[in-house]
């Protein structure tokens, strides 16, 4: 196993508020070397007016200013950093220097770096109200005149399938072994019991009754399926009450595969 090579971007802040980034630092650093606005710049990879704005913010939210300039300088003035901002810069490179470490500690025991921060990824990414999120790999495409139907196989072996247009599959660049996600509104799932059932909707997924939580009007029913992958619905009371709905039940959940958007991480 190759071990990982982890970086992080370090942001100092207090409470709410951000004290400094590293591409605030990284200019500081330039003022540092260069004494000059114009090279620091340019070193930072930000513009000449981007500098002067990010130091003049800089300088207003210090009790004490950072940087002292003066205009008209060969090669954009003499500028530099003051005792501040070297305290500044030091202490941010020290506290940079220790999460580098960490890092590197952590990295050996990292077993499956590209899925770990693929996940990681796609949780700060993937933002949504649906309650039903189901990663999965495009196990097959059946491509339409104007739809497409795409199965997606969840880690468990269920298959999920969604009927999107061409040209969503198209945008969200959807191919056979690609990773996707399911979204599914928990309002959009059926609850069935009983055996031989036939049902038009695509999607049935077997599963056993891990909890009940039950409201006012609506009753949220928790399954677990195979491979310890948790699905909801949310029902009537009057229809938990009416199928005898109980922890433990295996139950089938159904839903229709228009009713399944599908979702890629950006």
């Amino acid at each position: 196993m190759n071990t990982p090579d982890l970086h992080g971007e370090l942001i100092l802040s207090h409470g709410s508020r951000k004290l400094a980034d590293a591409r605030q630092m990284r200019l500081l650093a330039a003022i540092d070397t260069t004494g000059s606005i114009t090279r620091a710049a340019r070193e930072a990879g930000i513009s000449y007016k981007s500098a002067w704005d990010t130091l003049d913010a800089m300088n207003h939210l210090s009790p004490t200013p950072l940087v002292a300039r003066a205009t008209g300088g060969k090669g954009g003035g003499g500028t530099r950093l003051t005792q501040a901002g070297r305290d500044l810069l030091a202490v941010y490179h020290a506290i940079e220097a220790e999460q580098q470490r960490l890092l590197a500690t952590l990295a050996p025991h990292v077993d499956d770096a590209a899925a770990t921060l693929n996940l990681l990824s796609r949780l700060r990414t993937m933002r949504t109200s649906a309650r039903n999120q189901f990663l999965g790999r495009v196990s097959a495409i059946h491509t339409g005149a104007v739809n497409d139907e795409i199965t997606l196989t969840l880690p468990g072996g269920q298959n999920i399938v969604a009927i999107v247009t061409a040209d969503s599959r198209q945008t969200l660049g959807l191919e056979t072994g690609g990773e996707a996600v399911a979204l599914i509104k928990a309002s959009s799932v059926l609850i069935a019991c009983g055996d031989g059932l036939a049902l038009s909707a695509r999607n049935q997924l077997c599963g056993q009754i891990a909890d009940i939580r039950s409201g006012a009007v609506n009753d949220e029913i928790i399954l677990e399926l195979a491979g310890g992958t948790r699905l909801v619905a949310v029902i009537t009371c009057e229809s938990t009450r009416r199928l005898g709905l109980a922890t433990g039940m295996t139950v089938t959940a159904a839903f229709k595969a228009s009713h399944v958007i599908l979702a890629v991480p950006a």
